[in-house]
């Protein structure tokens, strides 16, 4: 048996390259939103109302549930929530 190491989850549990770093973006996204949220003491249905979002849609936000998210969508939520998202695009190292 081998052991596989990975530098990231998403690169184990993704299927591609390109799969994972969409995940990756995603998550790092949802983290840096429900950060913002959480430093807002305001309740959900009050933070949904500020992004412009339904109460459950925020309740899925607040809980990772990240299928439930493109890109875009976390893109636009994040600028919604007053963070500013700046992107880095190296070429790979193989």
């Amino acid at each position: 048996m081998t052991e596989d190491s990975f530098e990231s989850v998403w690169d184990a549990l993704e299927d591609s390259p390109a799969e994972a770093a969409n995940m990756r973006a995603r998550a790092g996204l949802m983290v840096a939103i429900q950060e913002a949220v959480g430093g807002w003491q305001l309740t959900q249905a009050e933070a949904a109302r500020r992004l412009g979002v339904t109460q459950p849609r925020m309740n899925d936000l607040l809980r990772g549930r990240i299928d439930k998210f493109s890109l875009d969508a976390l893109m636009i939520l994040a600028i919604s929530a007053g963070l500013t998202v700046e992107w880095r695009v190296v070429k790979s190292a193989a």
